[in-house]
């Protein structure tokens, strides 16, 4: 894949610049059609395409987008979320987490927490419509979809008697926290390069519906993928 990439670059970057000096020699004639292979940019007439490549923020991620169409298309990523972004929320957690068997003198306080994993998986179906008004190359998007998350916590304590026993220390304990829900997703994507490459920001809406449900984020992130 790198190895096309360079070389298409190379081919591209040959059909956009031209320096002074090779100015008096004669430029080689390409093709429409072999133009547009070497540098797709979402032409009509050559779909289906495919996008591999990587996105930044919550989560970071891989990420794959299929193209049967100018108007639809399906995207997977998968990666980790940014644990950060969730202490207070796993904080919050802990006490979903307390016993029902402590007596009247027994009580347990919060100290601190530790994200072991934090991953997560979606698919999402998008609906795109050309923005060339705007900027050539430019194509806006949304979309709905779903998502699973797996977060493995580690939380730290004390426990506290104050009966007869007098006890006082410290312990812990881990939790795997795995649910799911839907998304929805509002972005654009740019392709008005000379590399086969598109880049895109996009935001999310997630709601959980199994560990907690009515629990709501924003979720988004920038990145690029490879087109061919």
């Amino acid at each position: 894949m790198f190895l096309g990439l360079l070389t298409s670059t190379v081919l591209c970057h040959a059909q956009v610049r031209k320096s002074v000096r090779s100015a008096s020699f004669r430029q080689p004639v390409v093709s429409r059609n072999k133009a547009k292979v070497m540098c797709p940019i979402f032409e009509t007439s050559q779909y289906p395409y495919q996008g591999i490549g990587f996105k930044m923020g919550d989560p970071f991620a891989l990420t794959y987008k299929f193209y049967p169409n100018k108007k639809w298309a399906f995207a997977a990523d998968g990666g980790k979320a940014a644990s950060g972004l969730y202490n207070r929320y796993y904080r919050n957690a802990f006490q979903t987490y307390l016993p029902d068997s402590l007596t009247e003198s027994e009580s347990i306080s919060y100290i601190s927490h530790k994200p072991n994993s934090d991953w997560f998986l979606e698919a999402k179906f998008l609906y795109q419509w050309n923005a060339e008004k705007v900027s050539k190359g430019l194509q806006l998007y949304a979309g709905l979809g779903w998502q699973w998350r797996s977060t493995g916590l580690t939380y730290d304590y004390i426990y506290e008697d104050s009966g007869p026993s007098q006890e006082s220390n410290l312990r812990k304990f881990s939790r795997n926290r795995f649910t799911y829900g839907p998304v929805g997703v509002l972005g654009f994507e740019y392709s008005y390069f000379s590399l086969p490459i598109s880049a895109f920001i996009e935001i999310e809406w997630f709601t959980d519906v199994l560990l907690d449900p009515g629990y709501q984020r924003f979720q988004g992130g920038v990145g690029l993928r490879y087109v061919f």
